[in-house]
């Protein structure tokens, strides 16, 4: 039964919000039943125009919150009513939730568009419209699943769109599941699509617990409802919240990608680079940190929780930093320096700095989906460069991969437009001003020194980390001399591919005025939520200090990979110098600390040979002879002894033999009353007069 009362009484643009998950599901099924009879492009801009629209109804609910800042509950259907368990299908609009959509809903859109261009030159379609009808499908379907998910007022609507976009994004890691990067047969992708979905089934175990415990505690899974015990149930039963916390987090490690469940996101590249952009850069890895943000009273009620969110975080964006310097993969730098930038949300969020975590997951949406789809760019322009050359230029039998940064080189003057975009997302990421995320990072280390100098430390070497490994890309990419006659026959992607990339390079530079030193925009937008909740938020003053430090640590980090890279660039076939200076330690880098071989060492290989045993890849016989007849079929006999003596023959023979004398006896003394004799019938009937008679005059 619908619920539509509540959506009426609240302002206009409020009753739109269905809106937010109605086009991208009209979009795909249009795509679905009528895709295959569209042109290419169509289907392309179908689903953008439906991710356009659902960012126009968060447009629309924004500006509603500007009159209306308490937010809005629209209650759309009753859902499951079980027992003690009431949840109903709810959106919940407020300052929180309505930033995740503008997010989700904006740079989606713009990828949307970018992919238009991009899955047409991706050298695996070669004109499969089969399969460019389905990636749009999928691309609409998350879209509905991460609105359902960040517009969610309960915990078990928001795990429906946590599995939606685990989804998709097992689908779309895996969308050529029959074909390696460059195109030939392979299962790569498919392993790589089956490695996230079983990385994710861990973290999932753990949002799962957590709202088991959760409803086992508050006998409700609905937010408001949750929160308003909170401060009783941490008196009366703080270990309850704690266990949900850190059993949310596993599920936050998981979605996004801390340690120790971030090996899946690397892998993850072998999907479309506007995958790599949409689902694990800009919208769905940064679910966990939203998690935490809306359990901020969950989380603010147990402190020990708390220490443990941000030393993960901590730890996590400087391990994954420190593996991003040695990487040799475009798109694995940047794969790892999310991993490191997820790090330092989910240790702001950590930290009880809520605001500043929201803030670096926005601006890190704008300058990091810049960065991967210039890489896509990049990727493409150098394979057309790759499909025009003479046969004479290159080995036919090469194995060429167009995403290695040692093949590149001296692609500043073959793609100036994407080399501009992509120097302005390096230097947004790297934290230098005044592009964004030199505000939302500072915001975070100045957090971290008020709250947790340990953990500040770890960022800080993280963020010198960030901008050396950036210089290091910028330089290899796109200055010196090719290294490859691909880079130097690379062509500028066309514009169907750039101007998404232009807008997206606004965005990244500023994107930092949103939450300016001084005015706090965003600061005073997001305190509506957390206030709602009586939460009083931390507000970190701008420090001119760790302002500078940070920057300084930017600016010696580039001068550094400078230094190594760029005043005397690298020649083809020439080793990294980091090898000879680190040695080891670069060799560790670059394999990323062995801990995908360690994995399949102590778990995977383990569970491989438990799994050959359990085939019976052991002596048959032995297994036969001792197992089956020893074990299976002595029990068998043993039990079924058992179960015909005791069991069978005095139990269930005895109930039933038992039955059947009672109602024989009971039958013998019932035909007694029947005589025959009308005379006794009649008294019979006289007396049961007399009785009842007697009954009514003594009552």
């Amino acid at each position: 039964m619908l619920l539509s009362e509540a959506v009426t009484q609240g302002p206009e643009f409020f009753s739109f919000a269905p809106g937010l998950i109605l086009f991208p599901v009209i979009g795909l099924l249009i795509n679905m039943f009528f895709g295959g009879r569209m042109k290419e492009r169509t289907i392309g801009i179908l689903a953008s125009t439906a991710s356009g629209l659902s960012f126009l109804t968060a447009v629309l609910l924004a500006v509603s919150l500007l009159s209306h800042p308490e937010g809005m509950i629209i209650p759309l259907a009753e859902w499951i009513s079980i027992g003690e368990l009431q949840v109903n299908w709810t959106m919940r609009v407020d300052t929180l939730s309505a930033t995740m959509m503008l997010v989700v809903s904006g740079v989606g859109t713009l990828i949307h568009i970018y992919a238009i261009g991009y899955m047409h030159e991706d050298v695996r379609f070669k004109g499969d419209l089969n399969r460019y009808q389905r990636f749009f499908v999928f691309f609409n379907l998350f879209i509905a699943a991460m609105m359902i998910l960040v517009s969610a007022d309960n915990y078990l609507m928001l795990f429906v769109g946590w599995e939606g976009v685990g989804l998709c994004s097992y689908l779309l890691i895996g969308f050529w599941y029959d074909k390696d990067l460059l195109g030939r047969p392979g299962i790569e992708n498919a392993l790589a699509g089956s490695k996230a979905f079983i990385a994710n089934r861990i973290g999932d175990f753990g949002f799962l617990m957590a709202g088991f415990t959760m409803f086992w505690t508050f006998r409700t899974m609905t937010f408001s409802e949750v929160f308003s015990q909170v401060h009783h149930i941490a008196e009366t039963q703080p270990g309850a919240i704690l266990a949900i916390t850190l059993f949310m987090l596993l599920g936050v490690a998981g979605k996004s990608a801390q340690l120790p469940l971030f090996v899946w996101l690397p892998d993850a590249m072998a999907g479309p680079t506007p995958v790599s952009a949409l689902i694990h850069a800009a919208t769905m890895v940064t679910a966990g940190v939203y998690l935490v943000a809306r359990s901020a009273p969950l989380y603010t009620a147990v402190p020990d929780a708390q220490s443990v969110v941000a030393w993960v975080g901590g730890v996590t964006a400087l391990f994954a930093a420190t593996i991003a310097v040695g990487q040799t993969d475009l798109k694995k730098v940047l794969a790892y320096s999310t991993i490191s930038q997820l790090g330092f949300m989910v240790a702001a969020v950590g930290m009880g700095a809520y605001v500043a975590g929201m803030f670096h997951l926005v601006t890190h949406a704008f300058f990091k989906a810049l960065l991967f789809l210039s890489a896509g760019s990049i990727i493409l322009g150098i394979e057309r460069g790759h499909h025009h050359l003479d046969h004479g230029d290159h080995n036919d039998e090469e194995v060429f991969d167009p995403g290695d940064m040692r093949l590149m080189g001296g692609l500043r003057k073959r793609m100036p437009v994407t080399f501009w975009v992509f120097l302005v997302g390096a230097v947004a990421l790297a934290g230098i001003p005044p592009l964004a995320g030199f505000f939302s990072k500072d915001e975070i280390l100045a957090e971290a020194f008020q709250l947790n100098f340990p953990v500040y430390i770890l960022l800080a070497i993280a963020a010198f980390l960030t901008a050396f490994y950036m210089g290091r890309q910028v330089w290899l990419v796109f200055f010196g001399d090719p290294r490859h006659p691909a880079a130097g026959h690379a062509e500028e992607s066309p514009p169907i591919i750039t101007v998404p990339l232009i807008a997206l390079a606004v965005l990244a530079s500023m994107g930092g005025m949103l939450n300016l030193p001084g005015v706090h925009t965003f600061t005073l937008w997001q305190e509506h939520t957390f206030e709602a909740f009586h939460l009083h938020l931390h507000h970190g003053e701008f420090n001119p200090w760790i302002a500078l430090i940070s920057t300084g640590l930017a600016v010696v980090a580039i001068f550094l990979a400078w230094l190594l890279y760029g005043r005397k660039p690298l020649e083809e076939n020439q080793p990294d110098p980091l090898r000879k200076i680190l040695g080891p330690v670069f060799t560790g880098m670059n394999r990323k600390w062995y801990v995908d071989e360690i994995y399949e060492t102590l778990i995977i290989n383990r569970y491989i040979d438990l799994a050959k045993f359990l085939s019976i890849k052991v002596d048959w016989d032995f297994w036969h002879d001792w197992f089956h007849d020893k074990v299976i079929a002595a029990s068998y006999r043993q039990g079924a002894r058992f179960l015909a003596g005791p069991i069978d023959l005095g139990i269930i023979d005895g109930i039933s033999k038992g039955l059947a004398k009672f109602f024989q006896s009971l039958a013998t003394q019932s035909r007694k009353l029947q005589t025959g004799y009308v005379r006794n019938y009649a008294l019979a009937v006289f007396a049961g007069v007399v009785v009842i008679l007697g009954y009514l005059i003594l009552q």
